[in-house]
């Protein structure tokens, strides 16, 4: 059978926007100390302390914004600990990762600086779990205040004369768990409250990222949507309904968290058989799902879509690695992973509508990791190579696809084998991003690109290896890598080539 895949004009223009591209950097086992942070005086190269291989490896990924400080640390952070000069920072305890003491060097200022040289958007998540409104509020002064203030002056102080840019602030992480187990409609009285004090002191307004859910908890969507935004109280007459507007809270996003991972039956992310790779492949596909579910309620409240969905925590989540501290969530990363990266990503781009940004966790030595490090050692994984892959999607126009093809079959279950995305970019060029799903059989493809332009060639590049549970490793660090791919054939508006199982292939159609 060959698989047909349509890819037509679009009509909306959607723009798949680049922070959909987005990651994640909690103070959790050696993301923050030792893979960014390792201090001016180490012998490994920085800059400022902060490690320049790893820096230098992230620029590639064309990186448009990163999150931090977590996750659950966030909720137990308070930013003025991690302010000054270094002597004077208190050391903390990390309740939720190992209960392990960390100094608080890697502070806002450090993080800023990171930010900085990733040339990146900074995403800060604030503390509503343990933290004050007064403490919030603050925080947002001290980054972005350019006058004259307790803060503002303090900034100063601590040898920073003008302000950042802070675009993106999330009020609160995972609030119905780590955050503080929190009820929806407790939680969104707090939303109500903290929001109204993250205030605009400079010409970038704030983009206010609410708690949302967790994977399929509608009911929070449906509170949150409902309450978080204030949009059902009816007021007919005009001057009160601008009156309300104006007092209206703020709610510009609102967070889902879904990791691909097997709650009941946790594995080691090498050494599995065919059995867990379908698994993990079937968990993955249930994204659309959510996204779907989640948006029909937004729609519901939101028609205009002026309410972005975030996913800004994403990914697989195994077994640590043997002799690994169980609180410091280190794994390898397989093909297995670069799939699940792949197909995460071609189900955001064709939910660009409502999917404004997504975070995949983590970026460095934890979890669905982009790099893994080890002393002065740096590897890539495969994940990092979809990331580095797929930016050609940034901030291009969606091209809507449909596709026709076989399911991949694993006992008495099945799923689809391709999973695909489009997107043309201003230039003209056509990219088209490709999921084999199948770790046994390629797959014959025909792709009709309909009314779209006139190409004249066409080029791939293609991830894949011989073994689903192939990584890199600090021994042999090259071992899977983006190859080029060649097999295609164009003629007129159609694309002819067959995928090699298990693989992610992006095409170049210009």
């Amino acid at each position: 059978m060959t698989s047909l895949i349509n890819v037509n004009k679009s009509e909306k223009k959607e723009v798949i926007s680049r922070h959909i591209y987005g990651h994640f950097a909690e103070h959790l086992g050696r993301c923050i100390y030792e893979g960014i942070w390792v201090g001016e005086d180490s012998p490994i190269p920085n800059k400022r302390g902060i490690r320049t291989d790893v820096v230098e490896a992230l620029k590639k990924l064309s990186i448009p914004n990163l999150r931090w400080p977590g996750g659950c640390f966030a909720d137990e952070y308070h930013w003025k600990d991690g302010i000054g000069p270094y002597e004077s920072r208190p050391s903390i305890v990390n309740n939720n990762w190992g209960q392990v003491v960390e100094n608080n060097h890697f502070g806002t200022h450090e993080f800023l600086d990171l930010c900085e040289q990733l040339d990146t958007e900074p995403y800060i998540c604030g503390n509503v779990g343990s933290g004050t409104v007064q403490e919030m509020q603050e925080w947002v002064e001290y980054i972005t205040f350019d006058g004259q203030s307790p803060m503002a002056d303090l900034r100063r102080k601590n040898g920073r004369d003008k302000p950042w840019k802070l675009k993106y602030f999330g009020i609160g992480n995972e609030n119905w768990g780590c955050g503080g187990k929190m009820r929806v409609e407790y939680y969104a009285d707090l939303y109500r409250r903290y929001q109204n004090f993250v205030r605009n002191y400079s010409s970038t307004p704030i983009y206010k990222i609410a708690c949302g859910p967790s994977e399929a908890d509608y009911h929070w969507t449906e509170v949150m949507m409902r309450e978080g935004t204030g949009r059902t109280e009816p007021f007919p007459d005009s001057v009160v309904t601008n009156i309300w507007e104006h007092h209206r809270p703020e709610m510009h996003g609102l967070a889902l968290h879904f990791y691909t991972r097997n709650r009941a039956n946790y594995d080691f992310a090498t050494g599995f058989k065919e059995e867990k790779w379908f698994d993990y492949m079937k968990r993955t596909v249930v994204m659309e799902e959510l996204i779907q579910k989640h948006t029909a309620i937004m729609d519901k409240y939101d028609p205009e879509k002026k309410v972005d969905l975030i996913v800004d925590e994403w990914g697989t989540w195994f077994k640590v690695e043997p002799n690994t501290n169980p609180g410091f969530l280190y794994q390898q990363n397989t093909l297995r992973d670069a799939l699940v990266a792949g197909i995460n990503l071609n189900i955001f781009n064709n939910h660009c509508d409502r999917v404004h940004m997504a975070n995949i966790a983590q970026m460095v030595n934890v979890l669905q990791a982009m790099i893994l490090t080890e002393g002065e050692k740096m590897i890539l994984t495969p994940s990092y190579h979809v990331f580095e892959m797929y930016k050609v999607h940034q901030d291009a126009t969606l091209l809507p696809v449909s596709v026709s093809t076989r399911d991949y079959t694993y006992g008495e279950d099945g799923l689809p084998t391709l999973n695909v995305s489009a997107s043309q970019d201003a230039s003209g060029k056509v990219h088209i991003s490709i999921c084999n799903l199948d770790p046994n059989q390629s797959e014959t493809i025909t792709c009709s690109l309909n009314g779209i332009g006139s190409f004249s060639a066409a080029s791939g590049r293609i991830l894949t290896a011989e073994s689903i549970t192939e990584h890199n490793t600090f021994e042999d660090p090259n071992r899977i890598e983006p190859a080029v791919f060649n097999e295609i054939e164009l003629q007129n508006d159609q694309v002819s080539l067959t995928i090699p199982s298990k693989s992610v292939l992006v095409i170049e159609v210009q």
